[in-house]
């Protein structure tokens, strides 16, 4: 039976003072902690998603995925600085501990957060929501995990919400 792991968030927020859109995700799962980076899951939909909502190439390398971001004023992070967790599994999380969010909200121009899955709106809502005087949209999430939204529906939806800021 796994175990539960005290995991602390190995990535830094990308953002810059530009940033318009936070996308917020819950914790980085175990793939993205082995590639080094968010949403690393190969069969994670996030960025080719995003790279077709924007007009990009789909990035390959963290360099391309960070620029691809900052060029278009997306912030990325997650809701969880650290927690108890088993392996992925979203639903193990437990003493969870927030991420500080105060200079990425503070020194940028975000005007609205996305919420990448209902376990991050959720997380938001409980840790954040009280502190940010943003509106935050839950949209579905990239996950693999995620089979009821397929990727032209996950396009339709994030679509629409990125376009109401960008």
């Amino acid at each position: 039976m796994a175990q539960y792991q005290h995991v602390t968030q190995p990535f830094a927020p990308v953002w810059d003072n530009q940033s318009q859109i936070l996308i917020l995700g819950s914790f980085p799962s175990v793939k993205s902690r082995e590639q080094g980076f968010y949403y690393g899951h190969p069969k994670n939909r996030f960025w080719h998603m995003l790279s077709v909502i924007l007009g990009e190439d789909t990035p390959c390398s963290i360099e391309e995925k960070k620029a691809m971001l900052l060029k278009r004023h997306i912030a990325l992070y997650d809701v969880i600085e650290s927690c108890d967790i088993i392996g992925s599994s979203d639903s193990s999380i437990r003493n969870a501990v927030p991420a500080d969010l105060t200079a990425l909200i503070e020194q940028s121009e975000i005007k609205m957060v996305l919420a990448n899955g209902r376990l991050a709106g959720k997380l938001y809502r409980q840790y954040h929501a009280g502190n940010i005087a943003l509106p935050m949209e839950e949209l579905p999430s990239t996950s693999p995990a995620n089979a009821a939204f397929s990727l032209e529906r996950l396009i339709e939806i994030w679509s629409a919400a990125i376009g109401k800021i960008l």
